[in-house]
């Protein structure tokens, strides 16, 4: 029914714009926290959560860990439950992914995946259950599906931009092409924003994406210095679905 972490990840990794690094401090901090309300048409579904923290047994100053948090509420979890976390553990400057941890229960899913990003090797290496499952060939950089929507936050949006994202969740790379489309005010829980909006083509995306031909992404990010995911809506074979910015804490 509703597969809301995929879309929610997919729909907050859609687009950035090359693969360095800025060089400028990073528009966010340790101790950020995003929260959002979730949606199935005008129905509410759950709440969903995006934080920076300092990653455990790793040194602080060479690494970040995003935390990525979503779960359905009480009217939801009686027909689709979901309580999953994904945390991904980056360079301090988002150069690269390091390791990339899914715990997953959805419905009657549940799974514990591990990716790590082997860059002596030029592997990545997909464990889940603590089995090895999987290993493929990557280049010197690559980021997974989560860090990626924070990386994005570190590149100028300008309207009419074509872009290529190539992403890597452990098991196989996905080049999808995104559209960046015109700027307007969003007003959300949250508050008022100047956003741009961004649009993916849907050809090269997974899952119920893959299945919905017709179907429609858009983001808008924030166009100040700390440019918020600050909306995320769907349309697909089983229904619209949407995200919302409620509250920020923790900025610079």
């Amino acid at each position: 029914m509703l597969k809301i972490t995929c879309l929610f990840v997919v729909l907050l990794s859609i687009a950035h714009h090359g693969f360095s690094s800025s060089s400028k401090p990073l528009p966010f901090q340790i101790g950020e926290k995003l929260e959002y309300n979730l949606s199935w048409g005008f129905i509410p579904v759950g709440t969903a959560i995006l934080e920076v923290q300092s990653p455990p047994n790793l040194d602080d100053e060479q690494y970040l860990q995003v935390k990525f948090s979503v779960r359905t509420n009480s009217f939801a979890d009686a027909f689709y439950k979901v309580r999953t976390t994904i945390e991904s553990t980056v360079t301090s400057d988002f150069s690269k992914s390091i390791i990339y941890r899914k715990s997953q229960e959805e419905g009657s899913t549940k799974k514990q995946i591990v990716v790590k990003f082997d860059y002596d090797q030029n592997k990545a290496v997909y464990t889940e259950g603590g089995k090895v499952r999987s290993q493929i060939t990557i280049p010197n950089q690559v980021f997974d599906p989560l860090s990626i929507a924070y990386f994005f936050r570190l590149q100028q949006l300008l309207p009419n931009q074509k872009t290529v994202l190539p992403t890597c969740d452990g098991k196989s790379f996905r080049e999808i092409i995104v559209r960046t489309a015109k700027k307007k005010k969003i007003s959300v829980p949250a508050g008022k924003y100047y956003a741009i909006e961004t649009i993916p083509e849907m050809q090269n995306l997974r899952g119920v994406f893959k299945k919905s031909p017709d179907g429609i992404l858009r983001v808008w990010y924030s166009l100040d210095e700390r440019r918020l995911p600050v909306k995320i809506s769907s349309k697909v074979v089983v229904g619209s679905f949407k995200a919302e910015l409620t509250k920020s804490s923790g900025r610079k």
